[in-house]
């Protein structure tokens, strides 16, 4: 299981980054993506991610699901 940001909802608040740094960054275009897979060690902070970001732009991307 991976995570994915929704480009149109993201507003680049950077909540994620600061929660995860190892699995989001903010890219050239102000708003936040996906950088590295997650990990066990990632798991409970992309959670905490996915719960704080306040325009829910955040969400588990299935393992058959395409970006």
């Amino acid at each position: 299981m991976n995570a994915t940001v929704d480009q149109y909802l993201c507003i680049g608040c950077g909540v994620c980054v600061g929660l995860c740094p190892k699995v989001f960054r903010i890219g050239e275009d102000g708003k936040s993506g996906v950088c590295q897979p997650v990990t066990e060690e990632t798991l409970s902070p992309v959670q905490e991610a996915i719960d704080s970001c306040p325009v829910t732009a955040i969400s588990w991307l299935e393992n058959d699901e395409r970006t």
